[in-house]
């Protein structure tokens, strides 16, 4: 890159702009494919926009993707558009040009932009949002920050993400707090019956509620808000895991009402794989400690849960690239997509004998994951079948009271892979 070039390049990344700012990679690279998809869709409801072939086409060019597999696991992690892998190329190829004065005194100079429109999407004020790596550094630094003391009770649930409940476990051997688990068998179509185990586990200690958003097992969507509002009802905080929900429906974290939420930005975002976000109510900032050091633990700044030493910059500046390819769909189109490529192999395969799905079908308890079993095959050995037979990759679930497969498609899965993942599962249903 020329110092001409390199200094145009950080004066149209450095505000991070719009999707269709000039100023964007996005826009130099999709303005005009989007642009012209979207006009013969600008009339339709988002549900229409999802059946429609010749739109999303454009969109699923814009991945790179192996074609010599179907990748069904965007559960795990999703691959980023191609605009921000070239993205985190550009910005990696800066840093190396000499990274203690390109990392530190120009790309981090980028994020308190990058905060202001993860802020934007999150629906959010841009001193709640912190930026960090993942769901678990964004969750574990909420829940071995909160001064929580013995005796003090967290309600979880068994279904939850192992590396939460880990932390809880170990906050209970170091300060003798009390972790409880209820247990749910899913799909559940009945928000009551949610909300309503969560208050009868609740005792005059409970101090928390950990909730997952959307359960990474199966895809069960969970009345958050719901939950939110009866915990506060009895003076209990709320903190909400939402790996698997931010970037793919259409919400805002503020709507959730609860008071702390940590997610990843690799999964439905797109963003770099290694990249997460974590929100903090403003008024319970001051009180969480922060996971690593800080000169001002105590400090109702939200940077003070940043000091994570030399980390990638070109990743973080990343995020902003994804941010833009999703505006630029529209999360509500995404949101429809995804849940109707869901149902799309969902309900081909239900009426196949030996095939059971542990997911629902409804938008309001589900929209990208979906679990599938054969009776008389295991899930490691149906993913192993679909994996050898067929090149589809999913990722097989054995965890408490679940056992199946987990399938997750995303906006540049198409049809004819999914038309395959339906022959797939009714051939190995056969054998």
């Amino acid at each position: 890159m020329t110092l001409t070039a390199r200094r145009s390049f950080l004066k149209q990344t450095a505000a991070l702009a719009g999707a269709f700012s000039v100023n964007s990679l996005f826009h130099q690279a999709h303005a005009a494919d989007f642009g012209a998809a979207s006009r013969p869709v600008r009339d339709l409801a988002p549900a229409e926009v999802a059946q429609n072939e010749d739109y999303w086409s454009v969109i699923q060019r814009s991945y790179s993707v192996n074609p010599d597999i179907i990748n069904l696991n965007n559960g795990g992690v999703s691959p980023a558009p191609i605009v921000v892998q070239e993205a985190v190329e550009r910005y990696n190829q800066l840093s190396n040009e000499g990274p203690s004065y390109y990392m530190w005194q120009i790309l981090d100079q980028g994020r308190e932009p990058l905060r202001e429109k993860l802020a934007n999407l999150a629906g959010a004020k841009p001193g709640e949002i912190a930026i960090d790596r993942n769901s678990t550094e964004a969750l574990n630094t909420i829940i071995y920050g909160l001064p929580l003391k013995a005796g003090d009770e967290v309600i979880g649930t068994k279904q939850d993400y192992p590396n939460m409940i880990q932390a809880y476990r170990q906050r209970a051997e170091r300060d003798g707090i009390v972790y409880k688990q209820i247990s749910f068998d899913f799909p559940i179509e009945d928000d009551d019956v949610i909300v309503r185990a969560y208050e009868q586990a609740i005792t005059p200690k409970t101090r928390l509620i950990h909730v997952t958003h959307m359960v990474n097992w199966v895809g069960q969507t969970t009345p958050v808000r719901k939950i939110a509002d009866m915990a506060h009802s009895h003076n209990i905080e709320v903190l909400c895991d939402g790996a698997h929900s931010f970037g793919l429906i259409d919400f805002k974290v503020t709507d959730l009402h609860c008071d702390y939420f940590g997610t990843s930005l690799h999964k439905f975002l797109s963003a770099p794989i290694g990249t997460g976000m974590m929100w903090i109510s403003e008024d319970k900032i001051e009180k969480v400690w922060p996971l690593t050091c800080n000169s001002t633990p105590h400090a109702a700044d939200i940077r003070k849960f940043e000091t994570l030493g030399t980390r990638s910059f070109p990743l973080e500046q990343g995020i902003g690239e994804a941010i833009n390819f999703h505006q630029g769909i529209g999360p509500a189109r995404k949101q429809q997509r995804i849940f109707y490529l869901k149902n799309y192999w969902s309900t081909r395969v239900q009426s196949i004998a030996k095939v059971k799905l542990h997911t629902s079908l409804r938008p309001e308890y589900s929209c990208a994951i979906g679990g599938v079993s054969v009776d008389g095959m295991t899930p490691q050995q149906l993913a192993g079948a679909l994996f050898d037979k067929y090149k589809i990759h999913t990722v097989g679930i054995v965890w408490e009271n679940i056992s199946c497969v987990r399938v997750t498609p995303h906006v540049y899965t198409t049809l004819p892979d999914l038309d395959k993942l339906v022959r797939a599962i009714g051939e190995l249903s056969q054998a």
